[in-house]
């Protein structure tokens, strides 16, 4: 089974990720991971941290020659913003650090400050920042781009798009695959809107929060192409591929809610216009459908049609114009306290989506397939695309 962890704190030296059950033989492109990290850093309306780090991916196991060998991979992204904590945040208790340190109080509204003080029983936030904190996506990136990489092994793609910022939707007809995948190569992440006039006015939202102190969120789209019929499983309700992708979301920091297909709109209709129905190619020998508000998932199992997940992102808690909060030792109430924050990262968070919808499939494709080795899952996938054809 495919796993992967992440480790290292906000302030801390670096993050670390740690991806277990690739097979052995797959050719690891070290600039599509590091093009990944840079694209999570990228958005108009990021803050000032982006401007210290140029997160780079250093692999220190499971890589040699460029190339898989079966074995635990991990990754270390250095935080160059360790240089500015470390006298602070030593792992050893000095006098000097101790003096150095910098508390996180009071609570910040929509964070886990309070939350996390009263599960750990601190009595400020830092240390519970240092680990909440959507710093910690460098590592899932760094992760889900190797799950894109072997994905593609197969040809299937993964990329994201911008649907909406703020009061700003891109609306109509669903925009064509290769437009949101032509987005990865884009220089400027910019808005990660593939209309550039609905871009500009997205921009605008952006500059209105800004210049108000504010924060603003939207909707990410990662859409998946060339997923085979026969992912997931309705058997068990823990292998449904569905549930899997929705907890994969869902646990970036500020989702607060994930649609597969049509999903919101189609709880308002009727059933016949919300189904997808089957015609048959013949001269491809494989069904097809004339719609997707499925979004590629029937059952818990995908059915061959494109992957569509949305992600339902809250605005930044962070606020230039702080909340009120209540003091931990008065219980007075106050504003609450701000930390350097970014004011939009809808387009960052979508990248972030790509690499957890990435490694959820890619585990559901190794758990259907297997192998120890490329060849070896190669061979198990053709047989089985062959068996679909001759259904």
């Amino acid at each position: 089974m495919l796993t992967f962890q992440t480790a290292g704190e906000s302030h801390g030296q670096g993050l670390i990720a740690l991806v277990a059950g690739l097979p052995a033989g797959l050719r690891v492109d070290f600039d599509f991971v590091n093009r990944d990290l840079r694209r999570r850093q990228g958005g108009y309306g990021r803050g000032g941290r982006m401007k210290i780090e140029t997160d780079t991916a250093q692999f220190l196991s499971g890589v040699r020659h460029g190339e898989t060998i079966g074995s635990p991979i991990a990754i270390l992204i250095a935080n160059r913003d360790w240089e500015n904590w470390k006298d602070a945040m030593a792992v050893e208790d000095r006098p000097e650090s101790r003096a150095k340190y910098k508390p996180l109080s009071p609570p910040r509204p929509g964070h886990a400050d309070l939350a996390g003080c009263l599960k750990y029983n601190f009595r400020e936030a830092r240390y519970v920042l240092e680990r909440a904190s959507a710093r910690e996506t460098t590592a899932r990136v760094a992760a889900g781009a190797l799950a894109k990489l072997f994905l593609e092994a197969f040809d299937i793609k993964v990329a994201s798009q911008v649907v909406a910022l703020g009061r700003v939707e891109i609306g109509g007809e669903p925009v064509p695959f290769e437009r949101v995948l032509a987005l990865r190569e884009r220089d400027d992440l910019m808005l990660a809107c593939v209309d550039p006039a609905v871009e500009a006015r997205m921009k605008e939202e952006v500059d209105r929060a800004t210049e108000s102190r504010d924060t603003v969120g939207g909707t990410f789209e990662v859409i998946t192409r060339g997923i085979p019929p026969g992912l997931g499983s309705c058997a068990q309700w823990d292998a449904r591929l569905d549930g899997q992708l929705a907890q994969a979301v869902m646990s970036i920091q500020a989702v607060k809610a994930v649609e597969i297909g049509a999903g919101v709109a189609a709880a308002g209709k009727t059933g016949s216009e919300v189904h997808d129905e089957i015609g048959y190619d013949r001269e491809r020998q494989s069904f097809t459908r004339r719609s997707n508000r499925a979004g590629g998932l029937e059952g818990g199992i995908t059915n061959g049609e494109d992957l569509v997940v949305r992600g339902y992102l809250k605005p930044i808690s962070s606020l230039r114009r702080p909340l009120g909060s209540v003091d931990f030792e008065s219980k007075e109430a106050v504003k609450a306290a701000y930390e350097r924050s970014d004011v939009c990262v809808v387009p960052a968070a979508g990248v972030v989506a790509e690499a957890m919808v990435a490694l959820a499939l890619a585990r559901a494709f190794l758990e259907k397939f297997g192998g120890d080795a490329m060849d070896e899952t190669r061979r198990n996938y053709l047989a089985y695309l062959e068996q679909v054809r001759r259904f």
